[in-house]
């Protein structure tokens, strides 16, 4: 049976993916111990924000504009893009705590200082990020869920983009990548009915990379098994 709450202490909702693998190393734990606090918007937490009043990002990042990584694996891509672009203020969502911990073994590294982390649901964060908040969001390889009967559990569901679409603000950008065709097809036919209108050119565009794109490991994963990776670009209207 499941827990009623995630590690985070957010209550139980329908999430069907991990939260914890096997093992969490010494190291891993020292950082979710000592760097997750700091780094965490705290009234995301059910704890600290039990009756979810909103959250002022441009508080916690001094003005910046804000983008969103959605499930970010290992963290490889967002630290990434933290480096690249220190005039931005980014958040990354992601429940897998192992993955959590790997992050920040790569912030301590990296000494980034314009990454917030939230280790729970990103419906967590919806339920409290005002609307047009965001400038950008990622949602790279999710889980693919493959069986037909599991695909309303994928992200590009109306219970997810709705709210998605509520906190970007007008001309923001949502990237998805994935190697798998048929969430391919169920982005192309569920993200255009949440509101966002496709920029990719179809079929010619979707095997081109972003210029600022950086590889995960999931997608590494998916060139050594064979598998060809997709790029998609929508964009909340003006």
């Amino acid at each position: 049976m499941q827990n009623d709450k995630h590690p985070s202490g957010a209550p139980w909702r329908n999430f069907y993916g991990r939260f914890r693998g096997k093992t969490i190393r010494t190291s891993q734990k020292d950082y979710l111990e000592n760097d997750l606090d700091a780094l965490s918007p705290g009234a995301v937490s059910w704890d600290v924000n039990p009756d979810r009043l909103p959250l002022d990002p441009t508080a916690i990042f001094d003005g910046k504009d804000i983008w969103l990584e959605i499930g970010f694996g290992g963290g490889e891509h967002l630290v990434a893009m933290a480096e690249r672009y220190p005039e931005i203020g980014l958040i990354g969502c992601e429940p897998f705590i192992n993955g959590v911990a790997m992050l920040l073994g790569k912030i301590r590294k990296a000494d980034v200082k314009n990454l917030s982390v939230h280790p729970g649901d990103v419906r967590d964060l919806f339920d409290v990020l005002p609307d047009a908040s965001l400038s950008k969001a990622f949602l790279n390889y999710p889980d693919p869920w493959p069986k037909s009967r599991h695909h309303r559990r994928r992200f590009v569901t109306a219970e997810h983009l709705e709210p998605l679409f509520r906190v970007m603000k007008a001309g923001a950008e949502l990237r998805v990548a994935t190697d798998i065709p048929d969430y391919v097809r169920q982005t192309l036919e569920e993200v255009p009915q949440a509101g966002f209108v496709l920029e990719t050119r179809v079929p010619d565009g979707l095997h081109k990379a972003w210029d600022d794109w950086v590889s995960t490991r999931y997608e590494q994963k998916a060139l050594r098994e064979g598998r060809d990776p997709h790029y998609l670009t929508f964009r909340k209207p003006l």
